[in-house]
């Protein structure tokens, strides 16, 4: 389960499958979501609500792991923090097709403003603010651009300067059993991260990390395993090791309680500092992929079926004046191609708009209920984040 935290008018926000929050219309995304069902548009990972979410673990239990001593100098938790904190911030998501908000952690990598955090902080996001806190100041959020597959994205703070920067440790030097710090805007509060202790237990770990209810389930691998106590709000934050130095950049955790012998065991993990870095360096150069995507998220406006039976991407739903009801959509239609790409499934249309920005002319093919084919040129708007 993702850690990022999503309140609802002054209360916990439950995981929901994307369209199944408050009512509305179809909800935020390259290709929308549908009023109801779960999310076609991705394999998303949500929130974690207090009791909500859950981690599918494709690694298996450890046993209790042996600390390895801290080499000579090590900091304390509250030295690592002190040199640390003044190099985050929380991050504020507006998810406005969704009227919620998603609270999480960021880390600044220059000067200037350039932030690293989970994608699943800012998804959906309609508007983004990003209180430093070095500075105290609140600076609007810009997408620079994002990684869905490995739950990274990149954000600029506009019009900042001169703010403190976190130092990047070497993620290859982690060995099991190092002590490690992790630091956080636990459960949305924001002011004065929150800190957890612990040590890395384990290596090169995979999970399908699910938002609960739709289980739709999204594999993440490389990462770094720890029994450091994170909770919501931490996403985006750093794992630091003695030297003061971001070894992991959070992302997911659970807590398991063992009734036979009354133990509880935490597990959290961390996408490695070096993979973070790399994909970070590839989004900044501007060097979109078949999973990065650079700048504002392509809006089609469709809400899609996820376990339709027929050949194609099934519409559950159309959102008012977007491009999709312009050209004609409307439930029940099935897409059949976009941009020239063949559709034969629900993701192919989130796909076929990774590589789309806001302006790009697209055509569409889809069949109506009646099974009479139709094509449109589209040009795309821009939609919520992530």
């Amino acid at each position: 389960m993702s850690i990022g935290y999503r309140p609802v008018q002054g209360g916990p926000y439950l995981p929901q499958p994307s369209g199944e929050g408050p009512g509305g219309p179809p909800g935020p995304g390259g290709a929308g979501e549908a009023p109801r069902g779960p999310s076609p548009r991705r394999r998303r990972r949500l929130a974690l609500g207090a009791a909500a979410g859950v981690l599918a673990l494709a690694a298996t239990v450890g046993s209790l792991v042996a600390v390895r001593p801290a080499a000579p100098g090590a900091l304390t938790a509250e030295q690592i923090a002190a040199r640390v904190n003044p190099a985050l911030v929380d991050i504020t998501s507006t998810l406005g097709y969704q009227r919620a908000t998603s609270a999480g952690t960021g880390m600044v990598l220059t000067p200037s403003g350039i932030v690293l955090t989970n994608n699943h902080v800012i998804e959906g996001a309609t508007s983004i603010t990003a209180r430093d806190v070095g500075n105290g100041r609140t600076y609007r959020a810009v997408v620079v651009g994002y990684d869905e597959e490995r739950d990274i994205a990149v954000l600029r703070l506009q019009n900042a300067s001169g703010l403190a920067t976190v130092a990047l440790g070497d993620s290859s030097d982690v060995r099991v059993g190092d002590k490690v710090v992790a630091l956080g805007n636990a459960d949305g509060r924001g002011g004065t991260p929150a800190v957890a202790t612990g040590q890395v237990t384990s290596l090169h770990q995979s999970i399908a990390a699910t938002d609960g209810p739709s289980g739709n389930a999204e594999q993440l691998t490389g990462l770094i395993r720890s029994n450091v106590g994170i909770r919501q709000g931490y996403s985006g934050g750093p794992l630091v090791n003695t030297a003061g130095q971001v070894i992991g950049m959070n992302t997911a955790g659970s807590t398991r309680y063992r009734v036979k012998s009354g133990l509880t065991q935490t597990r959290a993990y961390a996408v490695p500092s070096g993979q973070a870095d790399s994909v970070a360096g590839q989004i900044r150069a501007g060097k979109s992929s078949a999973t990065v995507h650079i700048g504002a998220t392509a809006f089609l406006g469709v809400g899609l079926q996820s376990d339709s039976p027929v050949s194609g991407a099934a519409v559950a739903g159309v959102q008012a004046g977007s491009p999709a009801a312009r050209a004609g959509l409307a439930a029940g239609d099935v897409i059949t191609s976009l941009g020239g790409h063949p559709i034969t499934s629900s993701s192919g249309v989130q796909d076929a708009l990774v590589t789309q920005h806001p302006g790009d002319k697209v055509t569409v093919g889809w069949t109506d209920q009646a099974g009479q084919a139709h094509t449109a040129t589209v040009i795309l708007a821009t939609g919520p984040a992530g």
